[in-house]
């Protein structure tokens, strides 16, 4: 909900989803990217959530968000190693490719804020270490050539300061997407959706 806000922020529509989605329903939907979000649990265990690989054959951006960067490491052929501890607060970022486009405007050296389990030890064939903290040696991966990214912190929280512009980066650099969507716009589409639902009823 928060990465959804932060976005619509940004004014770009965007919507939620779970990651058992068809692909038909995912090509269907005309996204201009993808984001995989965080949560709390381990591609290691039984049930975990996944997508359906063809998610990144679609040729369209995708950022992995903590467990979200875990998941595309795991399904496309890189290492996650399981922690028994979790790693929790402040950290700081280095950026090991400081141009790269998803840290684009910013400064080598970041404070981030940090929530997960696993770790990524390795990752997929055709993707670059963009960072580093001190406790997680790759806390952001990319692949430029099929816009694919991953970040181990939470670029959605206050306590990263720089992750608007992170998320900025994905959505106009990296997606395409165009500022075009207005929340105060949605007022009277909601008002008369109430309307309807309550048809009469005094509510």
């Amino acid at each position: 909900q928060l990465i959804a806000r932060r976005i619509r922020e940004s004014r770009v529509y965007c919507e939620i989803h779970p990651c058992t989605m068809p692909i038909e329903a995912v090509r269907a939907f005309g996204a201009r990217g993808i984001v995989l979000s965080g949560g709390p649990a381990s591609v290691h265990e039984e049930g975990s959530p996944l997508v359906d690989p063809a998610l990144f054959e679609l040729g369209l951006p995708v950022l992995g968000i903590c467990y979200g960067m875990q998941l595309m490491a795991h399904q496309l052929g890189g290492k996650v190693k399981q922690s028994p501890l979790r790693e929790y607060g402040k950290a700081m970022l280095d950026m090991k490719i400081p141009d790269s486009l998803l840290f684009k405007g910013l400064k080598a050296k970041q404070q981030i804020w940090m929530s997960h389990r696993d770790t990524v030890t390795a990752p997929p064939s055709g993707f670059s270490v963009l960072g580093a903290t001190e406790t997680c040696s790759i806390a952001a991966i990319s692949n430029d050539s099929l816009k694919q990214y991953g970040v181990q912190f939470h670029p959605e929280v206050i306590h990263t300061p720089c992750g608007r512009q992170v998320l900025r980066n994905f959505l106009f650099d990296i997606a395409g997407c165009s500022v075009d969507w207005n929340p105060k716009d949605q007022i009277q589409r909601i008002e008369e959706e109430i309307r309807r639902t309550a048809a009469g009823r005094n509510v």
